[in-house]
């Protein structure tokens, strides 16, 4: 069942540690067949060196396993959420990865203070609020989704595919598991490059890219009359 999605998201877990965002287990990525309205995710736990296509777990929108051997993923609540929220959102990302969960930790979106944010992310980085503690005791990876969806109320998802949990860490999404992949390595890296850039800015607050050249690089790659790349209306690189 669903074995080329199985296939994709395996690869996009291998991914992630071999671009040096996942160290031990954790993090984890899925995938979502919106026809079948099935997901499939990693199973938790297992180291990734060990892991193969057919260790992936197929589970239905309520959570139940509907194939596979393994446990999945203790995020899965999580990914689900995205899945029932972002129309034409079909993968998912969470990683621990150093840059982007030191901002996550402090509690703060990332500006966006260059071109190269801009050609990914429309608009700063987003923070969700910290959970309550409710929230953290009745179902914390379920409100972990929710509290997501809740910071994406006035955005869009695939305009700005990811997010900062507070104190935790972050998630990304895409079209696909290697979009959300991309998403994730484009975040780790301008959350270095904003980190840096308030470094080199120390005694002063770091001045945020011009609002017009942010949105002609995000429109040229996904608007309308888009032109990077080599179809005539190709987003890619």
């Amino acid at each position: 069942m669903l074995e080329q999605l199985k296939e994709d998201v395996f690869t996009a877990n291998q991914r992630l540690v071999s671009s040096g965002l996942v160290v031990l287990t954790w993090g984890n990525a899925s995938g979502f067949d919106p026809e079948k309205k099935l997901m499939v995710i990693k199973p938790s736990g297992v180291d990734y060196d060990k892991m193969t296509a057919d260790d992936m777990v197929v589970v239905d929108l309520d959570g139940n396993v509907v194939e596979g051997k393994l446990r999945p993923s203790s995020d899965t609540a999580t990914h689900l959420e995205f899945y029932r929220n972002f129309k034409g959102v079909k993968g998912a990302v969470h990683t621990h990865s150093i840059e982007a969960t030191a901002w996550a930790q402090a509690c703060r979106e990332i500006p966006c203070y260059g071109t190269t944010h801009a050609d990914t992310f429309h608009g700063p980085v987003p923070v969700t609020r910290v959970l309550t503690e409710a929230e953290v005791n009745e179902a914390y990876e379920l409100n972990t989704g929710r509290v997501i969806v809740e910071r994406f109320r006035d955005l869009e998802p695939l305009a700005v595919p990811g997010v900062l949990v507070a104190g935790h860490a972050p998630f990304t999404w895409g079209k696909d598991p290697q979009d959300a992949v991309d998403h994730a390595i484009a975040l780790e890296a301008i959350a270095k490059m904003a980190r840096l850039t308030e470094e080199v800015c120390a005694a002063r607050h770091a001045p945020e890219l011009v609002s017009y050249v942010g949105e002609k690089h995000y429109q040229r790659k996904h608007g309308k009359n888009a032109y990077y790349g080599q179809g005539l209306h190709s987003a890619e690189g």
